[in-house]
């Protein structure tokens, strides 16, 4: 009796992704998968995702693969915030009640601290100190309300939140990449649009002028990395300009972005999986970053128009 064929090895980009994802990612990202590229339902993308929250309103449990542990953060909430708003989910009841936790954890200026002091006790990234009196911070709270303003969602947390975001864009001048990720989300989804774009503007002039984006991937060595980023840990036009309406869109020329788009191209791995580019403190994180940062790499190349499958 003949031996039957083996089947061929996948060949597209997405079809290589979807066997990694199969093969290492959490259920959540399975069905984040199976909605964003497979014609998978958002009612399982959901029902995942309320595994991760918890009694207070916000999320918890490794959401966020770098901080471990069950309890609620923002930067966990901020995260489950995203997974809805991709979902179009993003509103009623369960952002009422999202809310409500923002409202818990907020500062005394309104804001969101990237690390609640309820961390302290379960393990984290080392690269995510805890703070007994954490200060307000753009990082967790610019995505926060861009995604809640984008959505139309209005409570009364937004208010001190959203001039919070407002005097901490327009006042930065000396920055980091992923601080200026958080002002992109704030700005793309701020109300005042022209406010918005004035204040893109500018920041737009100072990560060219700060070095803080690559814009010849060919050329990184001896380019700068951020105070505390890992070794090669850069960031390039792509990665500030996640789809191609965003504010900082228009940071970057054609061929600058598309110099972008073919390294994240390229940067897919053997395994059908994108690499994580921070710096790497515990296997099972690590492990749990790369099917996140594969959805989100699969869905940058497609908004920008680059063929996946």
């Amino acid at each position: 009796m003949a031996e039957k064929p083996l089947p061929s090895a996948p060949t597209t980009p997405l079809a290589r992704a979807e066997r990694f994802i199969w093969l290492t990612a959490r259920v959540l990202e399975q069905r984040r998968f199976a909605y964003h590229f497979l014609r998978g339902g958002a009612d399982q993308v959901e029902t995942a995702l309320m595994a991760y929250l918890n009694e207070d309103g916000g999320y918890g449990h490794a959401l966020e693969p770098d901080l471990r542990g069950p309890v609620s953060q923002p930067l966990h909430t901020a995260h489950g915030l995203r997974v809805l708003d991709s979902i179009g989910r993003c509103g009623g009841m369960r952002v009422e009640r999202i809310c409500r936790y923002l409202t818990e954890v907020s500062t005394h200026e309104g804001a969101l601290p990237a690390i609640h002091p309820s961390q302290r006790g379960y393990p984290s990234a080392p690269f995510v100190p805890i703070d007994d009196s954490p200060p307000s911070a753009l990082l967790s709270t610019g995505p926060v309300v861009g995604m809640l303003h984008r959505n139309q969602v209005w409570h009364a947390w937004l208010f001190r939140a959203t001039e919070f975001c407002w005097t901490a864009v327009e006042s930065l001048e000396k920055s980091h990449p992923y601080e200026i990720q958080a002002a992109v989300a704030f700005l793309d989804g701020a109300p005042d649009r022209s406010r918005a774009e004035a204040a893109a503007d500018r920041l737009g002039r100072l990560v060219r002028e700060q070095g803080l984006v690559v814009l010849d991937p060919g050329r990184t060595d001896g380019h700068p990395v951020a105070d505390g980023y890992a070794p090669g840990e850069h960031h390039f036009p792509h990665d500030y300009a996640r789809v191609p309406d965003s504010l900082a869109g228009r940071w970057f020329t054609h061929e600058e972005m598309a110099r972008s788009l073919d390294l994240l191209e390229a940067d897919q791995q053997e395994d059908g999986g994108w690499p994580i580019r921070w710096r790497a403190w515990a296997p099972g994180s690590a492990l749990e970053w790369r099917p996140i940062v594969t959805v989100e790499a699969l869905r940058t190349l497609r908004a920008h128009g680059r063929a996946i499958d």
